[in-house]
């Protein structure tokens, strides 16, 4: 999810293509929270990891 934001939010800053920022923005924070939270041990969702 975290690679996924990121190619999106480039691509959308190189093109000029707001939509593509804005949805490459959230993936990325979306993807970088669950990630903290999967590595500090934190049940999400209910599931311990995610794979």
């Amino acid at each position: 999810m975290i690679i996924l934001g990121a190619i999106l939010l480039l691509i959308g800053a190189l093109v000029g293509i707001p939509l593509l920022t804005t949805v490459g923005g959230v993936l990325l924070v979306v993807g970088a929270v669950l990630l903290l939270l999967g590595r500090t041990g934190r049940a999400v969702g209910g599931r311990k990891h995610f794979f």
